[in-house]
């Protein structure tokens, strides 16, 4: 029996042109050569999918850690495609806009679904204000919650977007309920092939009953470490039970609420504290970047500080308002520039780093 990966469908488009596996090779390496930066991911990372290896390798973004490759089989992300395909009911066809690099899982994961499912893809150039052609209709998108909020007032364009990569401000999702766009937030890592599970942000139904949790996909399957993380068993995604470092509260057999990373958790004087849900509360008073941390203390042990991307600190003490006695931060630390991964994400360790150097 041929493998799935093998095959490009007969429906699929690519910037409007019709490929077979054949032509799709000869295009790859004309990106790699002539291509702009982004051009030669796609072709780099077309040329790895048409070789005659089973599996590719996939570098991780490196937001919770350091980056590093994973191999992955090609059979598995073509079951991720159609598990998505079947979600959102993508038909062959329909119109999909991928502005996401090619470098990472989310983007490649968007080509691989047009290739399989035979959708009409058209890739552009990936950028935090997304240049489309605005006189076209898109039935499926993928973006950062950066690029959604600049591209808010072009949503008509679009029937469903899924975005992910990073926390959906409050803020973003309260701009969202005027949008005639179906949106969804994502849940997933490199090591699940993107998203296993999806939450609706917005146009809510009857059935809708909760609008906080994250809902799995058909044939996965998830429970809880003794730490309270997240176990995901996903056996067409891959061939191991996968144990996150994602605190989560269970609701049901397919519902979770995320709270937090655990390697982020923050004991303050016996306190268990989750740094991105005290984010959440704070992203709709503070304009520049920001996260929580920690630091030694000699009473508490470690205790919360609000490291924020500035010259100076202009916060008054009513941002705090909304948070419990043991969320404020006791102190708040400045930095002209945070660092930053591949993808865009803060990388707090090495600002902290950063920080610390600063202070000596």
């Amino acid at each position: 029996m041929t493998p799935d990966f093998t095959k490009v469908h007969n429906r699929f488009k690519l910037n409007n042109h019709h490929y077979n596996f054949n032509d799709l090779m000869e295009v790859a390496y004309s990106f790699v050569k002539e291509g702009e930066p982004f051009e030669r991911a796609l072709g780099n990372f077309l040329l790895d999918w048409l070789d005659n290896k089973d599996y590719l390798n996939v570098q991780t973004s490196g937001s919770t850690g350091t980056p590093k490759k994973l191999k992955i089989k090609k059979q598995h992300m073509v079951n991720s495609a159609i598990m998505t395909g079947d979600f959102f009911k993508l038909e062959p066809g329909d119109n999909l806009l991928s502005c996401l690099p090619s470098n990472f899982i989310a983007g490649k994961m968007m080509i691989i679904r047009a290739v399989i499912l035979g959708l009409e893809l058209e890739l552009i150039r990936p950028s935090a204000f997304p240049l489309i052609d605005y006189q076209r209709k898109y039935d499926f998108c993928a973006m950062t919650p950066m690029q959604l909020k600049n591209f808010l007032k072009y949503s008509d364009n679009l029937k469903t977007i899924i975005v992910g990569g990073s926390k959906v401000p409050k803020s973003l999702i309260k701009d969202l309920q005027e949008v005639k766009a179906n949106v969804y937030e994502t849940f997933g890592m490199t090591e699940t092939i993107t998203h296993i599970a999806v939450k609706k942000l917005n146009n809510f139904k009857e059935e809708d009953v909760s609008t906080s949790y994250f809902k799995v996909l058909p044939d996965i399957k998830i429970n809880q470490d003794k730490r309270g993380c997240l176990i995901i068993d996903a056996p067409k995604l891959s061939d191991d039970t996968i144990v996150t470092n994602d605190v989560v509260t269970l609701h049901g057999q397919n519902e979770f609420e995320w709270l937090g990373r655990y390697d982020n958790v923050i004991n303050s004087g016996g306190i268990k504290l989750h740094p991105e849900a005290i984010e959440s509360k704070l992203r709709k008073k503070i304009q520049e970047q920001f996260f929580i941390a920690s630091e030694e203390d000699d009473t508490l042990g470690s205790r919360l500080i609000l490291v924020i991307e500035s010259d100076t600190n202009t916060l008054g003490t009513s941002i705090f308002d909304d948070l419990g006695k043991y969320e404020v931060p006791k102190k708040i630390y400045t930095l002209k520039k945070f660092i930053e991964t591949k993808s865009g994400k803060i990388h707090r360790k090495k600002t902290l780093a950063l920080l610390n150097t600063k202070s000596n």
